[in-house]
């Protein structure tokens, strides 16, 4: 339960402001099936985060309990620097006409490859010794988000003050990251 739920918060708290979630509302926003977005996003997202599990199992074998530390800390790190900036939704995927299931699935899984969630994802995985329980509690998070952006839509999704509360996300997986690093450096 150690993995589980810093996972799911994490990982959730990430979500609320990472492209892939946006998209999600773009294209329930297009597609009348929102069943089916929310079916490809859900896929999408676990499968993303069933490789960075299985990233984190990998490493961790090879590695000290201190190094799994560390390498929680530069996810955490990395996931705060990374809100510091704001990401744009470059292609909205308008040209696609695979219908709204497969658009889902491939562009939200090309999109959140390798994104700060999968990165914390891999993190939790290598430092808790559980990548199942890593894996569980990304998963639930992303596809949570995903499915609320699903059908809220892009206006409602995008229509909140993310500004700042980006910017407290950010500082919080810092403060964090900083915490973890300082602690399997010895230094505190």
């Amino acid at each position: 339960m150690e993995t589980l739920v810093p996972a799911f918060v994490a990982v959730l708290i990430a979500q609320l402001f990472d492209p892939p979630a946006r998209l999600a509302a773009v294209l329930g926003d297009r597609f009348p099936g929102r069943a089916g977005v929310f079916a490809g996003v859900a896929l999408a997202q676990v499968a993303g985060f069933a490789l960075a599990a299985g990233g984190g199992a990998v490493l961790a074998a090879g590695i000290s309990p201190s190094a799994r530390t560390l390498v929680l800390a530069l996810a955490l790190l990395a996931a705060g620097g990374g809100g510091f900036l704001r990401l744009k939704l470059k292609d909205r995927l308008e040209t696609w006409r695979i219908g709204g299931f497969a658009t889902a699935l491939l562009g939200v899984f090309i999109l959140a490859f390798g994104d700060r969630s999968q990165f914390l994802a891999l993190g939790f995985a290598t430092w808790g010794g559980s990548p199942g329980l890593a894996l569980a509690g990304a998963g639930v998070a992303s596809v949570a988000a995903g499915g609320v952006a699903v059908l809220l839509g892009e206006r409602a999704w995008c229509g909140w003050p993310q500004r700042p509360a980006r910017i407290a996300a950010a500082a919080l997986f810092l403060i964090a990251g900083l915490i973890l690093a300082l602690r399997a450096l010895r230094l505190v």
